[in-house]
């Protein structure tokens, strides 16, 4: 199979996670930088990829890399690329642009010359002067960091945190994404219990329960390169059929999720059976001060108002002291608690064992974690 060197776009502050994801997965010559994350793959890693990262936003496929100071630098070099390798005579190829610390900033006119590039480069290659864009779609950025333009093919389409679970939402949700995100920092094992107490539509808990099940995050969402030409036939629907097969139905989960908004606990339910995983989670409409639990370890993660819009601050301020009331009540938990509030530690009572700073879409975050002790080991019985 041809060898791709894909990029993995992600979240500031989670580039190492999806890093880590990617070396699971086995993929070589894995890089980490601001945003992304570059690694070297084939066709089926492509397809794998898109299924299996958890953490990351897209996959893109790089097609070209050179320097641009002017606008006939960048057409000239957009041109040279062989586009007919990738797109085909009916293929819909939209551009578009980012650009930072460039000389060429104008996104739309960076957009309508690399156009113009690819229209001409492919009206040479098919012998035609115009295209009509209906069929699979091949959706390319140009993106110019430092006068230095990098060329690539959207592979996913739609976010992959569009997982295809959360049709319904409420107020100040957390993408799945970073959810899994979360829960990957945390250490979360699926054998040790799990609490969400401000659940909302319970996407921490999904993620979980998806993880613990070890079911692929994009399993049921489609992907733009799925049709495309030049992957082999037959490929996805292999990968695919491999992730089914891969679906862990015997291990005892236990994860709870608490919200005191019934009608947030009623559409948390409905994402859950959506995912697959309504089975794995207890769900209840109950306050956080009615926190507890009978297991003497245990995980607490959860992403509480952050007074953006939903809460006046001494509201919030109340509700980050009972938090702290009700969770020192479980000392021998591990508590993690994400949040844009920075007073966050003193109005809950204590300062944490370690601080992340990470965000939720656009808006500043941080990852407080509190480190509860180690669950002692079981000891081997001996059969004699």
């Amino acid at each position: 199979m041809r060898k791709f060197e894909l990029i993995a776009t992600a979240a500031f502050g989670i580039e190492g996670i999806v890093a880590d994801e990617v070396k699971e997965l086995g993929f070589e010559n894995v890089k980490t930088e601001n945003g992304r994350v570059t690694y070297e793959a084939d066709e089926e890693g492509l397809c794998k990829s898109n299924l299996w990262l958890r953490s990351a936003d897209r996959v893109f496929l790089k097609i070209a890399q050179f320097r641009a100071t002017s606008f006939e630098e960048l057409f000239e070099n957009t041109k040279k690329i062989p586009w007919s390798r990738y797109i085909p005579e009916d293929g819909e190829f939209p551009v578009n642009a980012k650009s930072v610390k460039s000389k060429l900033f104008s996104l739309s006119d960076i957009q309508s010359i690399c156009k113009k590039a690819v229209v001409n480069k492919l009206s040479q290659s098919y012998d035609v002067q115009w295209f009509s864009e209906d069929g699979d779609k091949y959706s390319i950025l140009v993106s110019i960091l430092k006068d230095e333009v990098t060329i690539m093919l959207d592979t996913s389409g739609v976010g992959l945190h569009k997982r295809g679970y959360r049709e319904n939402g409420a107020d100040a949700p957390i993408r799945e994404t970073l959810a899994a995100a979360l829960l990957r920092i945390s250490r979360w094992k699926k054998n040790i219990p799990l609490i969400d107490p401000l659940c909302g539509t319970g996407t921490i808990a999904i993620e979980a329960a998806m993880i613990a099940r070890n079911i692929a995050p994009g399993l049921d969402r489609k992907f733009d390169c799925e049709n495309w030409k030049f992957i082999t036939p037959g490929l996805w629907k292999r990968v695919r059929m491999e992730a089914y097969q891969a679906i862990d139905y015997d291990t005892e989960i236990q994860i709870e999720a608490y919200d005191l908004n019934p009608r947030a606990i009623r559409i948390a339910r409905e994402n859950a059976e959506k995912a697959g995983v309504d089975d794995c989670i207890h769900f209840q409409a109950r306050d956080v001060k009615d926190l507890s639990s009978s297991r003497k370890y245990g995980y607490v993660v959860t992403n509480p108002p952050y007074g953006e819009r939903l809460m006046e601050e001494e509201d919030l301020q109340k509700l980050y002291e009972v938090m702290g009331e009700r969770f020192n009540m479980l000392d021998t938990w591990s508590k993690y608690i994400i949040t844009s509030y920075e007073n966050f530690e003193r109005y809950f009572g204590s300062k944490a064992t370690k601080n992340r700073k990470l965000y939720n879409g656009k808006l500043k975050c941080y990852f407080y974690q509190y480190w509860g002790p180690k669950p002692p080991r079981k000891k081997k019985v001996e059969v004699e």
